[in-house]
């Protein structure tokens, strides 16, 4: 049996562990594009099958980047800290 023919499961791209860091990136940027629209227009399928590729990227990008930078403005304190009009993220207004 291949990846794209599994009985019983969607199969929604290539397994997120294959993915070199730069087509990680792709993918986790083209999955958060096309979530809002999904959400709103797709069906109860497809938003299940996006929510199960997208739990697999972030979990793929968080296995590989433990160590990643976290901004104090998102965190539970900073954000309690930040006022009205503060971004969260340097140089990115309203995140």
């Amino acid at each position: 049996m291949n990846e794209h023919d599994e009985r019983g499961t969607t199969m929604t791209g290539v397994d997120a562990s294959r993915l070199d860091d730069q087509q990680l990136m792709k993918e986790l940027e083209t999955i958060h594009r096309t979530r809002h629209d999904t959400l709103l227009y797709g069906s109860n399928d497809a938003l299940r099958a996006h929510n199960e590729r997208m739990a697999q990227l972030e979990g793929e990008y968080l296995r590989r980047n433990p160590r990643r930078l976290v901004s104090a403005g998102r965190t539970r304190e900073g954000a309690r800290e930040r006022g009205c009009g503060e971004t969260a993220s340097p140089g990115v207004p309203g995140t």
